[in-house]
């Protein structure tokens, strides 16, 4: 542990950071789960209701840091196009 006081906050302040970063990631993977498991199951009302949802969320990711935009903008590219090979 540091002994600095300076040093003790940004101690304080990185985990407050990572346990923040580290739920918002865990929101995302579970909405896209969604849209994939609603994908696999062929259900297209649900798949774009998960779809939206999901796009919200990765979007809200990428404005907080959370995810680069580019790969924010490839996760939503691949689930719409995942959506969108429902016959």
């Amino acid at each position: 542990m540091a002994n600095i006081k300076s040093a003790k906050k940004r101690v304080l302040v990185s985990q407050t950071k990572a346990d923040r970063n580290k739920a918002i990631r865990s929101k995302v993977k579970t909405c896209i789960k969604k849209v994939e498991t609603a994908v696999e199951a062929g259900d297209k009302n649900a798949a774009n209701e998960a779809l939206s949802v999901a796009i919200s969320e990765i979007n809200k990711a990428a404005s907080k840091g959370v995810y680069h935009k580019n790969n924010a903008a490839r996760k939503v590219s691949r689930l719409t196009q995942a959506v969108n090979k429902i016959a």
